[in-house]
């Protein structure tokens, strides 16, 4: 008999105090998820109140913490060893992206439960509220420019939707702790299962006043980082 799929999601969060106890609500009620892990990256403001808060209402719901404040990569390394579904999918803490997403993404996987299943921004036709121009035209350059030095299309490898077999996500040595993370993924997969799906998925963009996090210099490593994840052994 075929295993059946089980999902956990991965929350990692640093300082979204505004932001967290709904991103995480949107989670719980989607009823989708075995195990949900909110992992602070040693936030400074009452985060970490908040989300020890959501665990003690919620028995699926797990609250961890680095030792130091490294980046996103950081905090999903931390969660690694707690992980103890089939799947296992990251979700930002910034209400940028929609769980109902991840259940399309889920039956997809109930398909294909070896491949990652991506969340792309720009396929189909869902609703997305882009700010800023310049962050959307570079996301799609980096996008065309992995699946150059790949030879492996990719719509959009910035994107936090990733839902993937937890066999790959825990045996994985992650080196990147920022934002790089997501392409340390994707040319690691590549490796692991030379199959990956894409779904549309929605998108509602933040505002750097709002707390957005990634700047400039973080493409400038997705660029480097793809050609050092595609031409390395790391």
């Amino acid at each position: 008999m075929k295993e059946e799929n089980t999902i956990t999601a991965i929350v990692p969060f640093f300082n979204e105090e505004q932001t967290l106890d709904e991103s995480v609500q949107r989670l719980i009620s989607s009823g989708i998820f075995n195990q949900i892990i909110l992992s602070d990256d040693s936030s400074s403001d009452k985060s970490a109140g908040i989300a020890k808060k959501i665990v003690t209402q919620n028995k699926n719901v797990e609250y961890i913490c680095t030792q130091k404040n490294g980046g996103k990569g950081y905090a999903l390394q931390n969660a690694q060893t707690y992980i103890n579904s089939t799947h296992v999918v990251i979700h930002d803490a910034d209400l940028e992206y929609y769980p109902e997403d991840i259940s399309e993404m889920a039956e997809v996987a109930k398909q294909y439960s070896k491949s990652l299943i991506l969340g792309s921004r720009f396929l189909g036709v869902k609703k997305r509220d882009n700010i800023y121009l310049r962050t959307n035209l570079a996301n799609k350059f980096l996008s065309a420019f992995f699946s150059i030095v790949n030879f492996y299309k990719i719509t959009d490898v910035a994107t936090c939707y990733k839902l993937m077999p937890s066999e790959f996500f825990k045996s994985i040595d992650i080196k990147e702790k920022g934002f790089s993370i997501e392409i340390e993924i994707l040319s690691k997969f590549l490796r692991f299962n030379k199959d990956i799906k894409e779904v549309p998925i929605k998108y509602s963009g933040r505002s750097y006043e709002e707390g957005k996090k990634i700047k400039f210099s973080d493409g400038i490593f997705y660029l480097i980082n793809t050609l050092k994840y595609r031409f390395s052994n790391f």
